[in-house]
């Protein structure tokens, strides 16, 4: 899966010279917390998000009136606080490598550019639905932990046994250890019975350490 795959095509965008309180505006009504900046030929300049805007407006506990407020936010410019040093991906960058960028630099969405040009963006949000899916979140069925040696053939062993009792895995997942030597195994399972599916995995001399029906 790639980047194309899950980003939000063309996505809303502000320029420099849009006011803090527009772009709060664009925000709320477009139901987004981060907009590319992006200048008249729509290449990229920048980021807003929706804290920096917050933390840009005049605290709680300020003197001013809703009118002194509202004139400050409407003159204070996206080019004063946007973020400038970018970390942006491509639309053919794996979806796991796009999640490691974000963890890696402490962002939340990153821009996808063919060129200089936005053609999207992806979010954490859209991370974590990809997540959801992969371990049958929304799937109804027997889910397993099981701890497990890295070694070749493992994984096939418990989806052969699986299969022998009519079992079919909507969701599996691998968790390792900091070593690598061991890691967890979370599958889940439909179209058998929970006590058939505990059976086939018991008879591999795999450690079970969890077993929820969901």
């Amino acid at each position: 899966m790639f980047v194309k795959d899950r980003m939000t095509r063309n996505p809303i965008t502000v320029s420099p010279d849009t006011s803090v309180s527009e772009a709060l505006n664009v925000m709320r009504q477009s139901q987004v917390r981060r907009i590319p900046v992006v200048d008249k030929r729509n290449r990229l300049v920048g980021i807003v998000a929706e804290k920096d805007l917050l933390y840009a407006s005049p605290s709680p506990a300020t003197s001013l009136n809703v009118y002194e407020i509202g004139y400050l936010l409407s003159k204070l410019k996206i080019k004063e606080i946007m973020t400038r040093d970018l970390v942006t991906v491509t639309e053919d960058v794996p979806l796991e490598d796009a999640a490691r960028m974000m963890v890696d630099n402490a962002v939340g969405a990153l821009p996808v550019v063919r060129g200089d040009q936005v053609v999207g963006i992806i979010t954490e949000t859209d991370v974590f639905r990809v997540l959801m899916e992969m371990m049958g979140a929304r799937d109804e069925g027997i889910r397993v932990t099981l701890h497990v040696h890295d070694e070749p053939g493992v994984l096939s062993r418990i989806a052969s046994a699986i299969a022998t009792v009519g079992g079919d895995i909507v969701a599996l997942g691998t968790f390792y250890s900091e070593d690598h030597r061991h890691g967890r195994l979370v599958v889940k399972v439909c179209c058998a019975e929970r006590q058939a599916i505990l059976s086939a995995l018991k008879a591999l001399e795999v450690e079970i350490q969890d077993v929820r029906t969901c």
